[in-house]
């Protein structure tokens, strides 16, 4: 659940003004104030830092998981605050908004974004989608672990999904998987996860 706050704000406004304390959001100029996610939640996005930190630690690479950076939209007055961000820390350099208001704009600051589903699970699959896509990040996870999203997301009947979309040109192509599955994921072709161990994290 999220809450719209008055009047309406450009990105640098938000930047400059957003409270210290609290999860805040941008989105077409008006400020959302995120709810604090439950326990569920928070469990399964945990598993997934750690499981990821470790794949980054093996292989050596110059990504890391910050805490509360941002993404900034390409086309309107939006920020966002995804559950996991993964961050290229070799290309940061280019990131206009990083050392002051550690958020970033370029898809290549970006291997890859995982929003957990909640109940504003619109926003996941519509506008975060979509945003992402325009930024050109390479690849964005949608982990949908209590079936939340609408039946044309995730099917009929609804169940825990897990929706990888990886860049392909400028569009985004998806492939879901759920149950027993291993997960593919373009930026890390060896993890060795299933959709329900991701799942049961938050059981």
């Amino acid at each position: 659940m999220t809450q719209a706050l008055s009047k309406l704000l450009t990105v640098e406004q938000f930047l400059e003004t957003k409270p210290e304390n609290g999860r805040y959001e941008l989105h077409d100029g008006a400020v959302v104030e995120m709810s604090q996610p439950i326990g569920l939640h928070e469990e399964v996005t945990g598993f997934l830092t750690v499981e990821l930190s470790v794949e980054i630690k093996r292989l050596k690479l110059p990504f890391f998981i910050p805490k509360t950076a941002l993404v900034q939209s390409a086309s309107s007055d939006s920020v966002y605050s995804p559950d996991v961000l993964l961050l290229n820390r070799s290309v940061l350099q280019s990131e206009q908004l990083w050392e002051k208001y550690s958020t970033v704009q370029l898809g290549a600051s970006i291997p890859l974004i995982v929003e957990v589903v909640s109940t504003n699970w619109r926003d996941d699959y519509n506008k975060k989608m979509g945003e992402y896509e325009e930024i050109g990040v390479v690849e964005y996870w949608i982990v949908d672990y209590l079936g939340l999203g609408g039946m044309k997301y995730i099917g009929n009947p609804k169940q825990p999904t897990i929706s990888v979309y990886q860049l392909i040109g400028e569009e985004y192509q998806i492939t879901q998987f759920r149950g027993d599955e291993r997960l593919i994921s373009p930026t890390f072709p060896e993890l060795n996860l299933t959709a329900q161990q991701i799942f049961d994290a938050g059981s």
